[in-house]
């Protein structure tokens, strides 16, 4: 998703070859000053603890909410374990993130306890030798849950004359961004190291702790009279007084257990320049078609004639913020109307939308809520449609080139999903969509309706057929 050369999938469809497995976890010593960990006072972020409710609310429910984010890579050569060892030390103690583990009180208190020294983190190696892969499956799944300290896990499966590296962490630490941070920390330093050389110097992050403090001063300041929440408010009653829907049915969402994923794509490299030229020409941004083709697929399957979404979007804005981990999420809401003739006045309105509600990203709807008691959370997650461009930075400083023959995958964990969740990638050679959903035959055949409805519309605007009065007659058909 990040790049061509990412493979996307579910952990159970990993299949990377049988081989001998070390894996780091925290060391007892580690535990211990976690449990010793003091009440912080920063608190968690609103994403973070809308995460840990979910994961709360799921497990009340007995179902196993998914969480991890997975990602591996190939190495060539036998892995030097010493130096990985400190390879991945030096990673964990230099973000802040790693140190805090979460209390979940009630629905509205969150506590965060924090780890004072950074030199009380060690993870230790495991040797566990030839594992099936069912073993070192349930070993990665196995990494502690986010009401725990250590919820993150990394490991390797030596073969003959190469190594897979993971890492598994838990989502109330990271973002899409760890792809990138990643990379440079753990891949480049390690093969610096193995070289002799010192290692890499890198810049000093910002410290997720700070963005925490930030957000709660801002959000503090808010009241239901703030511009930012009046709007959010009047997205919220458009939409039943809570998030919107998916448009088609998803099963029973709330005995699902599981979740998968399908990849799609929608269009190659020339489809892609074409297309990207009719936004351009109709006064939108690759963004705005993205929107634009969400909210015309969904005419096509319903014949509803507005369309509203919500699209995440990073809050990072300095250097220091790209090269720190932690979970930098904001969400922006998005109306459509399909009440246009053509694909060039859709994704017009869509930029438009998308522009005008960016700086409501820094608004949390759950901060919303505090303020305006009479919305109400969604009964199941909210879909969200997300767009994310190799070719800009932060993604871009990890390039095809650098990637290629290292089999670069990310992995879902096959858990039952929070949300509906949709990203659109483009990437040096194609765009893609991949859906994450719950795994139940009523919702696998709606995504696949959907998924097949976006990619007809992605066609015909790589095509030149502006013309959207030929998709209002397929939906009244």
């Amino acid at each position: 998703m990040f790049i061509g050369s990412v493979a996307i999938n579910c952990i159970d469809e990993w299949v990377p070859g049988p081989g001998s497995v070390v894996s780091w976890h925290a060391s007892p010593a580690s535990l211990a000053k976690a449990e010793q960990a003091t009440v912080s006072a920063v608190p968690p972020s609103y994403m973070q603890a809308q995460h840990i409710r979910g994961f709360c609310e799921f497990a009340a429910r007995g179902l196993d909410y998914s969480r991890l984010i997975i990602v591996s890579w190939d190495e060539p050569g036998r892995c030097d374990v010493r130096a990985m060892n400190y390879v991945i030390n030096s990673h964990l103690r230099r973000h802040d993130t790693y140190r805090s583990w979460f209390q979940y009180e009630d629905t509205d208190h969150v506590v965060r306890r924090t780890i004072s020294d950074p030199r009380d983190i060690e993870f230790v190696p495991a040797q566990h030798g030839e594992m099936t892969q069912e073993e070192w499956q349930a070993n990665i799944l196995a990494t502690p849950n986010p009401l725990q300290w250590g919820c993150f896990s990394f490991g390797l499966i030596q073969r003959e004359d190469h190594f897979t590296f993971y890492a598994a962490i838990d989502h109330v630490h990271i973002d899409p961004i760890l792809m990138a941070v990643l990379f440079v920390e753990i891949h480049k330093m390690y093969a610096v190291v193995m070289e002799g050389g010192a290692p890499i110097a890198l810049p000093p992050p910002s410290g997720y702790a700070d963005y925490c403090l930030r957000q709660q001063e801002y959000t503090s300041s808010l009241t239901s009279a703030s511009p930012e929440v009046r709007a959010w408010i009047e997205f919220a009653e458009r939409n039943d007084g809570t998030l919107p829907d998916f448009p088609l049915p998803l099963g029973n969402t709330s005995t699902t257990a599981g979740g998968d994923a399908i990849v799609v794509e929608l269009m190659d490299e020339e489809q892609t320049a074409r297309f990207e030229s009719s936004c351009t020409s109709g006064g939108a941004r690759f963004i705005g078609g993205v929107l634009a083709c969400a909210a015309l697929a969904q005419y096509q399957l319903t014949g509803a004639e507005t369309y509203h979404i919500m699209t995440p979007t990073d809050l990072r804005t300095t250097p220091a913020e790209f090269m720190t981990m932690g979970w930098f999420t904001g969400m922006i809401p998005v109306t459509v109307p399909i009440t246009a003739t053509s694909f060039a006045e859709t994704a017009r309105a869509a930029q438009a939308s998308f522009d005008s509600s960016i700086t409501l990203a820094g608004v949390p709807f759950d901060r919303v809520l505090q303020l305006a008691p009479w919305l109400r959370r969604p009964q199941r997650g909210a879909p969200m449609l997300s767009f994310l461009d190799a070719g800009v930075p932060p993604l871009s400083s990890v390039v095809a080139s650098q990637l290629d023959g290292m089999n670069v995958a990310t992995h879902f964990d096959a858990r039952t999903p929070a949300h509906l969740c949709m990203w659109v990638g483009r990437v040096h050679d194609r765009t893609t969509l991949t859906v994450s959903f719950p795994d139940n035959p009523i919702a696998r055949e709606s995504i696949t309706l959907y998924a097949d409805a976006m990619k007809s519309v992605y066609n015909s605007v790589a095509n030149g057929d502006d013309d959207i009065a030929r998709l209002r007659e397929v939906a009244q058909a």
